[in-house]
């Protein structure tokens, strides 16, 4: 089975994270953490930012590791590394998702999350809970 290493964005503000929607693959329209794959030679850390700068012109930094989830697709598995980020600067332009929305602990669940992002949801209602 294909292996992918990706890294995700918990951007949290406000007390509100950021979810978007995937605009383009096999899993469109679904729900899930920004970030996308790591470069060779590269850290976590410097692959999300990368990431972030990149599909939603915005500078973030990197506040603590959340965790690792590993999940199975039915046509690849995915280790995804997942990081509380705030926003350094710039405004969260959509450039490669179609929609996006900051939801707060009532609203987490009112969006259809991508498989691998529901295991890292328990996580983020605990960071919500304390902002």
């Amino acid at each position: 089975m294909k292996r992918i290493e990706v890294v995700a964005a918990v951007i949290l503000r406000d007390g509100k994270i950021f979810a978007t929607q995937r605009g383009y693959g096999d899993y469109k329209d679904g729900w899930e953490f920004p970030g996308g794959k790591m470069e060779p030679g590269e850290t976590r850390e410097d692959a999300i930012v990368r990431e972030i700068g990149e599909e939603l012109a915005t500078t973030i930094r990197v506040e603590q590791f959340l965790d690792t989830v590993e999940y199975d697709y039915p046509t690849f598995h995915i280790t995804m590394h997942c990081f509380l980020c705030s926003v350094v600067s710039g405004q969260l332009q959509l450039l490669e998702h179609e929609d996006a929305r900051w939801l707060d602990a009532t609203t987490l669940h009112s969006v259809d999350w991508l498989p691998a992002d529901v295991a890292i949801l328990p996580k983020v209602e605990n960071v919500l809970k304390q902002n």
